[in-house]
């Protein structure tokens, strides 16, 4: 029976070997449903795992939706695979699968592994299939020289409410409306990639995509597979990289979900003490299932394969590490040890960062981390969980902190500034301000900031410089790079005419230039993750709230000075280690962002008066609220 049903299947006994070990990380490609052809006959392959079924057919448009019609049969190896082909139909037939259960459960369900289903809230998978002309090969390429080498600064992007289509009524524009902007708005940025909240389909709008049914379909909301690969391709061919949030953690409990699939809790923990999370309201996978590591970690490689995604953000990841995690005494289940850490959840991520760098070493997996897990971005080989890279939550958390502060105060909180540098090598971080921070509430960034209008956007400006010049990658969120005044609003367009005023468009090209800077200036990549490419000159001078420090490379150092109230400070002495001259390369006051434009045209001369340590210094004259980057220029010319 079996050598036979796998001469007609897809799967071969090493599929089913590989998927029930948890190491079958292309299952997509034999799981779900195939156009092919047959016995000389065009039609589709479906395959579904269902072990607790009795009865699994396949219904849809074709045939009346008739739940009798079109009967899988379940191998007899013990896989719980269900599978069979159907003659005549192929690409846009809707589908679903009529499950009966040993306990007398029925049940729909879309396709765990359909790559397109019918826009919500209907809830059909759509046999597809995945073509397309690429034309993204110089990117690739490209691609192989090692991203953290390189300038990271990351536009984060809803893709319904970053522009909208105001004269239909403000619908969403589609991949292929987007193809046609977003490109170019990234390009003229100067940002290196975009990131994009979870393109896969989702029933409820409202989530942003972190709550998934389809994880291997791109929204219908916004076109077909292949409009989503044509976005992609054509950010691609103007060398902006595309970045993915993935989402592991958790999943929704909508009847034609993953949720309870085949009459047993398949894809997560029966015990919700495991297996439902209460923040927010779904079902947690289960990582020890060794069938449900391969479903996830094959979709991880699907994107990077199928869609030449460039990167993933795990969503949540604390919330994978932790079995108590937003949970109160007794709400939670202890490990084998009796301690706190889901170690199947960590396997995974092991397992998934390992596969991943493996089959694409040239791309990126990022962790959203919010706690000091030790080793988030260490080699799996040292005991770390092996991501590229990690948020810096810390670093959003006390930066916004002190920025929310009026001035009179923050020669009290200085340390709020100073304290990321404790550890900011001891991962390789980015720093988000991402759609968390300006959303339920808690403002959009520029409301943040206190003071009258003038301080909020030179507070602004501020932030965003003291950013740029603090070590890690950069990430900022969709309205943030033009100070939108509201907070993002998923059903409405960012407030793009906003950008006709002057402060706002002052905003832009500040953001715009520190792209170009730190695109320019290798001391802002080069040593970005290592503590070799930073130097404190000053950071205790809470008196007159002014930090002071060094981006440093082989190519030449770039000193930043940042003034933290709205004063002027004048004569201000900064230590240099050369004598000679000293450019003004940024200013964050300049008048082309709204400043009042306290900036300097010469160069600085030196002098031999020892200031910080150094045997020379520089008299400066500090923008209020604002920061400075000042180079070496070269040594003094003697008659």
């Amino acid at each position: 029976m079996t050598q036979q049903l796998e001469r007609q299947s897809l799967l071969t006994g090493y599929d089913i070997d590989l998927f029930r070990s948890g190491k079958h990380y292309h299952i997509y490609n034999k799981l779900g449903a195939h156009v092919r052809s047959q016995g000389g006959e065009s039609g589709t392959h479906f395959a579904v795992w269902a072990p607790n079924a009795v009865e699994v057919t396949v219904i849809g448009n074709f045939n009346g939706w008739e739940r009798g019609a079109h009967p899988l049969s379940a191998r007899d190896d013990g896989s719980g695979v269900w599978e069979g082909f159907i003659p005549n139909i192929g690409q846009g037939e809707l589908y679903k699968y009529y499950i009966r259960s040993q306990n007398g459960y029925e049940v729909e369900k879309g396709d765990p592994y359909a790559t397109y289903w019918e826009t919500p809230p209907r809830t059909a998978s759509v046999i597809w299939n995945l073509d397309f002309e690429w034309n993204d090969a110089n990117w690739i390429e490209k691609r192989k020289s090692p991203a953290l080498n390189r300038p990271l600064s990351i536009y984060e992007i809803h893709l319904g409410s970053w522009r909208r289509v105001h004269e239909e009524e403000g619908r969403w524009m589609t991949y292929r409306e987007l193809a046609k902007e977003l490109p170019e708005y990234c390009r003229f940025m100067g940002f290196t990639h975009v990131e994009f909240l979870p393109v896969m389909e989702h029933p409820f709008y409202g989530s942003w995509g972190y709550q998934i049914t389809g994880y291997f379909a791109p929204s219908s909301r916004f076109g077909t597979p292949q409009d989503f690969m044509f976005l992609v391709n054509a950010l691609h061919e103007v060398e902006i990289g595309v970045l993915l949030d993935w989402v592991p953690s958790h999943f929704p409990t909508d009847e034609h979900g993953l949720g309870y699939f085949d009459g047993s809790h398949l894809y997560e923990h029966a015990d919700p003490r495991q297996g439902f999370h209460p923040d927010w309201q779904s079902a947690i996978f289960n990582y020890g299932r060794h069938e449900v590591k391969s479903f996830l970690i094959s979709n991880a490689l699907y994107w990077l394969d199928k869609f030449h995604i460039d990167g993933l953000r795990v969503d949540a990841v604390a919330s994978m590490l932790y079995l108590d995690y937003s949970r109160k005494e007794g709400e939670w289940i202890p490990n084998r040890y009796g301690g706190r850490e889901n170690l199947e959840a960590i396997d995974f991520l092991r397992d998934f960062n390992a596969a991943v760098h493996q089959s694409f070493p040239d791309t990126l997996t990022i962790a959203e981390e919010s706690t000091a897990w030790p080793g988030v971005t260490h080699p799996v080989s040292n005991g770390g969980l092996g991501f590229d890279l990690k948020w810096m939550m810390g670093w959003m958390h006390d930066s916004l902190s002190y920025f929310q502060k009026e001035a009179i105060y923050r020669s009290y909180h200085q340390g709020q500034l100073s304290f990321s540098l404790h550890y900011a090598f001891s991962e390789r971080f980015v720093l988000p301000l991402s759609h968390d921070e300006v959303v339920h509430g808690k403002h959009s960034l520029l409301h943040k900031m206190p003071g009258d209008d003038w301080q909020r956007f030179a507070n602004l400006r501020l932030l965003y410089t003291y950013m740029f010049g603090h070590p890690g990658g950069k990430l900022l969120f969709m309205g943030g790079e033009f100070g939108q005044h509201h907070e993002w609003r998923h059903d409405y367009s960012l407030d793009w005419d906003e950008n006709e005023r002057p402060a706002h468009s002052g905003i832009q090209r500040l953001v715009k230039d520190l792209n170009a800077l730190y695109r320019r200036e290798s001391a802002l990549f080069e040593n970005n993750y290592s503590p070799e490419g930073f130097e404190w000159i000053d950071h205790q001078d809470s008196t007159n709230s002014v930090l002071a420090w060094i981006r440093k490379s082989e190519a030449g150092d770039l000193l930043f000075i940042a003034n933290f109230t709205p004063v002027v400070r004048e004569n201000y002495r900064i230590g240099v280690s050369k004598p000679g001259y000293y450019q003004e390369v940024f200013n964050s006051d300049n008048l082309r962002y709204g400043g009042a434009d306290l900036i300097c045209n010469d160069a600085i001369e030196s002098y031999p008066i020892p200031k910080h340590g150094r045997g020379h210094s520089i008299p400066l004259t500090l923008p209020p609220l604002g920061a400075i980057v000042l180079k070496y220029s070269g040594e003094f010319e003697w008659l």
